[in-house]
């Protein structure tokens, strides 16, 4: 079950105007499906953005699967 207390994103005026962010970070969650419609795996994405949680994008990617 999803609650905003455990969601893979985060949303606030303070933080980048209101961007949709992962958690804790200022990563937009768009980026990822942007890079890996460029071809780029999921591994290459955290590499690139360490301060993104391998879960919280796990779970990005489930919920916009759905």
């Amino acid at each position: 079950m999803l609650t905003f207390a455990h969601s893979p994103v985060s949303s606030s005026a303070l933080v980048m105007g209101g961007t949709v962010v992962f958690p804790g970070t200022r990563v937009p969650t768009q980026t990822l499906p942007d890079y890996l419609n460029e071809g780029f795996s999921v591994e290459e994405f955290l590499e690139f953005f360490p301060s993104v949680q391998r879960k919280n994008a796990a779970e990005f990617l489930r919920l916009i699967k759905d």
